[in-house]
């Protein structure tokens, strides 16, 4: 799936954590021909669904991902992302992507998420409590296949140095 060339970055954390913010930096300093793919998006908006094991957004998100690298985009899945529930999917599309794939984890502290939520246009719609029963310390994938970035790491300095590794800094946009 996708080339040699298409990238695809997987970008996880907790609620909080940085993830949408990060993903957005990329695409703003990318420019045209690299999807976005948001759980919170397809999970949550497309699907209206609740986040647990075989849920329909799984496949979605797969499916979405999937089709953007066949069509030549670079790709940026986002989100919580739990590894129990979404690893395996996960590790079929880096297994199947033809092109580098990359992985982050953003491991920010439960009360940093916290400060940061508070901040959030989405702050009224759930607070503390579900955020606590949310939060994964190190919710890593299998096999040391991500970066931990930790919350030292500012917005701009995160999108810079996925931008170095992945390699999307020396890249193009699309004309089109």
């Amino acid at each position: 799936m996708g080339t040699e060339e298409t990238r695809l970055v997987v970008l996880r954390g907790n609620s909080a954590s940085g993830k949408s913010s990060v993903a957005a930096g990329i695409r703003e300093r990318f420019g045209r021909g690299l999807a976005l793919v948001g759980q919170d998006n397809l999970r949550r908006v497309v699907l209206r669904e609740r986040d647990r094991p075989g849920a329909a957004n799984i496949g979605l998100i797969d499916l979405t991902a999937r089709y953007a690298l066949d069509a030549g985009f670079h790709v940026v899945v986002e989100g919580i992302l739990y590894a129990a529930h979404y690893g395996d999917m996960l590790a079929r599309l880096r297994a199947d992507h033809r092109g580098p794939t990359h992985g982050y984890y953003l491991d920010v502290p439960f009360e940093e998420t916290l400060v940061r939520h508070a901040g959030k246009p989405q702050a009224g719609e759930y607070g503390e409590a579900e955020m606590r029963a949310w939060y994964r310390h190190l919710d890593l994938l299998p096999g040391g296949v991500e970066t931990v970035i930790g919350a030292d790491s500012s917005l701009r300095e995160t999108v810079d140095r996925i931008m170095s590794d992945t390699g999307l800094a020396g890249l193009p946009p699309r004309e089109h």
